[in-house]
């Protein structure tokens, strides 16, 4: 019924149609919902089943289960902190759910209302590159982030780092995480501190109030600031692998991160050369830093598992360092890419105690470093073809 009344209202934006000016609206929802039926009557060398609309939905499809588990988690801190014992999983999951709805609807109606604009505006096809930004963006912010602050820094990061560049497949930089960046040292109070990472309030019956005096510190916010005695209770590690802590609403769970993780390498969505790179980095400069660990720093103090389950290393590894728009393209170049965004992490969150986190930073930075590594790795094979052919000759 959906396809034979597309089809029916298909030729008001055609053109000559009555609304043939919202052509780019109705052509990115009909692509949206269904595969296009144009084809190519010559010069097509390679014929796939998949385009890059898929590909956005298969990477959200991964991130459900980290979405999942944030709105239970949201729910569990809450309760938790304000004293509520008696609650029941469902009522932990509906409490995330209400907390993290809005901000994925401003989200997505400030991001994909800009590049409705565009495409308008330009005469192109709607992007779909949002289908993912725009569920990333919550899940990488602090649940108490203001929802307004959200729109402003989407909007910022769509414009700036996205359309001025020629939209999506021509960005330097990853979206999501600029959208983090400009959040953080823009409005670094709200983005930081012992309140930012768990809801405060109760939403439709659910939940309590938390006090003033009560602190809500990520690990690593703890970490930086001296407290390292949690490190060695029992079940520490276990509960920051299941993601039963304080932390951005989809970064907690490794768990469910290395789920979303094997679906992107199962589907060939992902590279697994990225993947594996990062977390051999992380764990080496991980080991480094524990071995010659100081009081000067405390987090050299955590072991290189912890260092891979607490914070977002993991959820960059697997989600932010795999951007195919932003990450080196080169076989060669993706492992050295990778490898570094673990090593830079880890070296930020160790070395820095006002900035307890380097995940972000350590993406961002092998983003624009992305295209020096694949040229290099590409000269270098030009250059050894040329000795091997001097050789011969």
């Amino acid at each position: 019924m959906l396809r034979k009344y597309l089809d029916k209202i298909k030729p008001n934006f055609e053109p000559g149609g009555k609304l043939h000016a919202f052509h780019s609206v109705f052509d990115g929802m009909e692509t949206f919902l269904y595969t296009p039926r144009s084809t190519s009557s010559s010069g097509v060398h390679i014929h796939d089943s998949i385009d890059s609309k898929r590909v956005m939905i298969i990477v959200v499809l991964a991130l459900i289960p980290s979405l999942i588990f944030g709105m239970y988690n949201t729910g569990y801190q809450n309760f938790i902190a304000s004293g509520i014992s008696d609650y029941t999983m469902w009522q932990a999951l509906a409490y995330g759910f209400l907390a993290i709805l809005p901000r994925i609807i401003v989200t997505y109606a400030v991001g994909l209302g800009i590049e409705f604009i565009v495409a308008q505006w330009r005469g192109e096809e709607i992007q779909e590159g949002f289908l993912v930004t725009g569920i990333l963006v919550p899940m990488i912010c602090p649940i108490e982030t203001p929802i307004w602050m959200l729109a402003v820094a989407t909007a910022f990061s769509v414009i700036f780092v996205k359309e001025v560049f020629g939209g999506t497949g021509y960005n330097v930089f990853n979206v999501a995480l600029v959208t983090r960046a400009f959040l953080f040292f823009a409005y670094p109070a709200q983005m930081s501190g012992d309140k930012a990472f768990i809801a405060s309030e109760p939403i439709c019956g659910l939940g309590g109030y938390i006090s003033d005096g009560f602190s809500g510190a990520t690990p690593l916010g703890l970490i930086a600031n001296g407290t390292t005695d949690f490190i060695n209770q029992a079940g520490s590690t276990w509960n920051a692998f299941l993601g039963l802590i304080p932390g951005s609403f989809g970064e907690t769970s490794t768990l469910c991160i290395l789920i979303g993780a094997a679906l992107l390498l199962i589907t060939g969505i992902a590279s697994w050369r990225i993947m594996l790179s990062v977390f051999v980095g992380g764990l080496v400069m991980g080991w480094i830093a524990n071995t010659f660990q100081t009081p000067l720093y405390p987090a050299s103090s955590l072991s290189p598992i912890d260092q891979l389950v607490y914070g977002g290393f993991a959820f960059a590894a697997v989600f932010m360092a795999t951007d195919p728009v932003t990450a080196a393209r080169t076989g060669l170049g993706k492992y050295i890419y990778g490898f570094l965004v673990g090593v830079i992490a880890i070296l930020i969150r160790v070395y820095n105690n006002g900035y307890p986190e380097g995940a972000m930073l350590a993406v961002l930075l092998m983003n624009a470093f992305a295209p020096l590594i694949d040229y290099c790795v590409v000269q270098a094979n030009i250059n050894r073809r040329m000795r091997r052919l001097k050789a011969k000759a």
